[in-house]
């Protein structure tokens, strides 16, 4: 979104466009250093909380980490110092290609590291060595592997939407206090046009085609995330609502549409889709709740962003959309929910996995350092939660800082 902010300055002249991605790129930049600061203990506790996991399957995460510290990384960060504080020298228009490249390194970036959680889910192109290590054999196959491409375009939408989103709420945040109002309808246009083509393709091709990944790939994982205890006889039931009872295996209080699953799934109404009670309970999702609710929160915040989006869209067609102040407080508001809903959606990824670290070929009780006890790991998991509060308030502070100072160039009295 910066770099159309960018492409339209250079496109039309205007200067408020300019000041828009010179504004919109400091937020980045806070974020950026949030995330270096996040990833990089993320990085070291492949080592220490991970150690055994580390040694055996090194030989093939290493590549698609290496590559994405190595290119990604560096070429993300050394063209974002250019693009904050290189305008001047750069001239608009190269200017402009450090936005650029900033945006290839960090959708690169995403890419090389879904790649490696793609393999986990999906290993392909490995032997496993006498000593149990797993190495590569066909560099290629981590890049072709069917789970990659749905996975990676689904998370990008998922991004697009939080951008699309945040934008959309400074804009309306800027309209309902009638300060910097021209940025305030800029914001809420661009993040309104971005935001209803990210939230229809995270559902529909993206969402759909990671679905039927896990129906092919890790059937047990579809049952528990739909919250289908037993295999249904002429075709199965989508469940909009309901609580899952593990002791008597079964959904309460549910709310549900007959054979939409299937239609879904198979487009056939009557496909049959197996339940929980079709596999071995050792191979079952450890937690089955906090998958299914993960599932059923992302999958409903998604229906709800696309709800809005269409009909922000539709009066913004009208030329309607900034008088219409109710919808405006809806899209303020929204501001938490994308975050909600990609975290709910890394939690079904990632919960949907388990038992397994590697999917099929190594479960996660022998892929942790044999020497941390868990009371270590939650010591210091305590002490990450602690540091991460303080760093997350000072981050708020400083984003509501530039937020509150808006996009309009300070004029110098002087």
């Amino acid at each position: 979104m910066i770099v159309y902010f960018k492409w339209k300055f250079l496109r039309t002249k205007i200067e408020d466009y300019n000041h828009a991605a010179k504004f919109w790129m400091k937020i980045f930049a806070l974020n950026f250093t949030m995330g270096v600061v996040t990833g990089i203990p993320m990085e070291f506790q492949f080592g220490t909380n991970w150690a055994k996991f580390s040694e055996l399957t090194g030989g093939i995460i290493g590549q698609t980490l290496a590559m994405e510290g190595m290119f990604s990384f560096f070429l993300e960060s050394s063209f974002l110092g250019m693009f904050l504080f290189g305008e001047k020298l750069l001239g608009h228009k190269l200017h402009f290609l450090s936005g650029l490249m900033v945006f290839i390194g960090s959708w690169a970036s995403g890419f090389l590291i879904i790649a490696t959680h793609s393999w986990m889910q999906y290993p392909v192109g490995y032997e496993i060595l006498e000593n149990g290590k797993f190495v590569l054999n066909n560099f290629t196959a981590l890049f072709s592997n069917p789970w990659l491409w749905p996975s990676y375009l689904h998370n990008q939408a998922g991004s697009l939407i939080t951008s699309s989103f945040f934008v959309a709420s400074i804009g309306a945040f800027y309209l309902l206090s009638n300060k910097h109002s021209k940025f305030g309808k800029m914001f809420v246009k661009t993040g309104v046009i971005f935001g209803v083509i990210s939230s229809i393709i995270v559902a529909f091709p993206t969402g759909d085609m990671a679905a039927k990944n896990v129906v092919k790939y890790q059937p047990v994982t579809f049952a528990a995330m739909e919250g289908i205890f037993k295999t249904e006889k002429g075709g199965s039931e989508i469940v909009l609502i309901g609580q899952p009872d593990m002791q008597n295996k079964k959904l309460d209080n549910k709310i549900a549409v007959p054979n939409v699953l299937s239609f879904l799934t198979y487009q056939r109404w009557d496909a049959e889709i197996k339940g929980l009670n079709e596999f071995d309970e050792s191979i079952h999702p450890t937690n089955v709740p906090g998958l299914y609710y993960g599932y059923h929160i992302m999958a409903g915040l998604g229906t709800i962003f696309i709800a809005i989006m269409v009909a922000a869209t539709f009066l913004l067609w009208k030329n309607k959309l900034f008088q219409t102040k109710w919808l405006l407080w809806i899209i303020m508001f929204m501001i938490p929910f994308p975050y909600i809903a990609n975290t709910a959606g890394w939690y079904t990824a990632e919960l949907g996995r388990q038992p397994w670290l590697v999917y099929n070929l190594m479960r996660m009780v022998d892929g942790v350092s044999p020497t941390v006890s868990s009371g270590n790991a939650l010591f210091t998991l305590l002490g990450f939660v602690g540091l991460y509060i303080l760093l997350g308030l000072l981050f708020l502070m400083l984003v509501l800082k530039i937020i509150r100072k808006g996009p309009e160039p300070q004029i110098s009295l002087t």
